[in-house]
């Protein structure tokens, strides 16, 4: 093993939250080290981005690069399976019309955009590099590495961000992570060229497709191909007695209008993906010589596409919490308050809409949006990120909940069946425990 290396900040994880806390930080002039275990450019899902993402993109001057592998989204189509229509809305219906639009990217090229940006303003990076050990003492970090080659590096570092993904490297070292009980969800996903998109400025657009077992996301790429997943109860996914492909297809199949968009369209590369573990939070995200961001803090059903968003927003917001612990110890207990409160603040709001999301009274308000007492501008705000607009925002995001609340007691027993339906679904099945599992057919 070569000899141990400093540095002030060392970051677990080349994707959105590490590339970009190790870009602030490295532009701010400390010696940051960042380790990717994969080379990029690598697959990963999560394709989808929101309005928030772009000011986040400009601080870092990217907005350019990712706008040119970027497919334009306004906003979002939601579809039911027992409807003859959908529905509708934009981003711009928010309380800043500003907050307008975003992109739909492939990861892989969103990914490596971050991660050599990282490494133009100055971050040391390296690929193909996982980490295996962590140690905490009072002169540092020690962080060991295992090397593609099989060879090992070693760093000292005075401070430690985790942005691991679904690895939770510190949040297990800590075991502190826990299966949301509220939520036991598994996807299934793959790519398809010749799909049937919506035309004109929508044809970008997320569309939101429930079945009887969950929901589909269908996302267009600038490429041309559709990410298309179904995210569905664990016990949908035991129920498989055929292959992984043909199971897809046949769940394709519980959606009419997907099925029918996807009617002349081929599996890209004939590979569909599957993913457990969906929902997981840790108890804590900071400590003295630590941060955790992104999905190695926290991760929630994507259906909003809020991950990229909450991973980038932590790592800007944690930026200042590492200057605050480097240079003012002093301080560091009020600013891990504050930070802990902030970064549950986004989880927290696209969750509370995400486990009722089955029930059958947000699917109505969600198919005949209304705006009675600001309440679609709330929502808007809310899919498009702007989780900070202020005390206009909160107002809206509350009334909402009144009236859901209203509308469930009025229809007691559709809500009451909805609630029974919901407690039988995340039942814990014993299916994909543990660390996530992807795998292709």
């Amino acid at each position: 093993m070569s000899e141990t290396e400093n540095c002030d900040v060392l970051v677990v994880g080349g994707g959105p939250a590490g590339s970009t806390i190790a870009a602030l930080l490295a532009r701010e002039g400390r010696d940051v080290v960042l380790l990717e275990k994969d080379h990029h450019p690598r697959f990963h899902i999560g394709e989808s981005l929101l309005p928030g993402n772009v000011a986040l993109f400009d601080q870092l001057g990217v907005r350019e690069e990712v706008e040119k592998i970027g497919m334009p989204k306004f906003g979002i189509e939601f579809v039911r399976p027992d409807l003859n229509y959908c529905s509708y809305v934009d981003f711009a219906e928010g309380w800043d019309p500003a907050k307008g639009s975003a992109w739909q990217v492939r990861r892989s090229d969103l990914d490596q955009v971050l991660f050599r940006n990282a490494a133009k303003v100055g971050a040391r990076t390296l690929e193909g590099a996982k980490v295996r050990e962590v140690d905490f003492s009072s002169d540092g970090v020690k962080v060991q590495a295992v090397l593609d080659d099989g060879s090992k590096r070693q760093w000292r570092a005075r401070f430690l961000v985790d942005a691991s993904g679904r690895d939770t490297l510190l949040a297990n070292k800590f075991k502190c992570k826990n299966k949301n009980p509220d939520h036991n969800s598994t996807a299934l996903f793959g790519h398809f060229r010749g799909v049937r998109r919506l035309e004109g400025k929508r044809e970008g657009n997320i569309s939101i497709c429930w079945f009887e077992h969950g929901w589909f996301w269908f996302i267009p790429l600038a490429d041309g191909t559709t990410s298309v997943g179904a995210v569905c109860w664990a016990y949908y996914l035991k129920a498989r007695n055929k292959p992984l492909t043909e199971y897809f297809y046949d769940t394709i199949a519980l959606c009419p209008e997907l099925a029918d968009r996807l009617k002349d369209a081929t599996l890209v590369d004939e590979k569909v993906h599957a993913t457990g573990n969906f929902a997981y939070s840790s108890t804590h995200a900071t400590g003295d010589q630590y941060l955790m961001i992104g999905d190695a803090y926290t991760f929630i059903d994507p259906m909003f596409s809020s991950g990229v968003f909450l991973a980038m927003q932590g790592a800007f917001d944690g930026a200042k919490f590492v200057e605050t612990a480097l240079d003012q110890p002093a301080d560091l207990a009020l600013a891990r308050q504050a930070l802990e409160t902030r970064m549950r603040t986004g989880p927290k709001d696209y969750s509370w809409f995400i486990y009722r999301a089955t029930n059958p009274t947000i699917r109505d308000m969600f198919m005949h949006p209304k705006n009675m007492f600001n309440i679609k501008q709330g929502l808007m705000s809310l899919l498009a990120a702007d989780l900070h607009h202020g005390p206009a925002y909160r107002r809206s995001l509350f009334m909402f909940k009144v009236f859901y609340y209203l509308i469930s007691l009025r229809y007691f027993k559709r809500t009451y069946d909805g609630w029974k339906r919901h407690r039988v679904n995340i039942r814990d099945t014993g299916l994909l425990r543990g660390e996530t599992i992807m795998k292709a057919e």
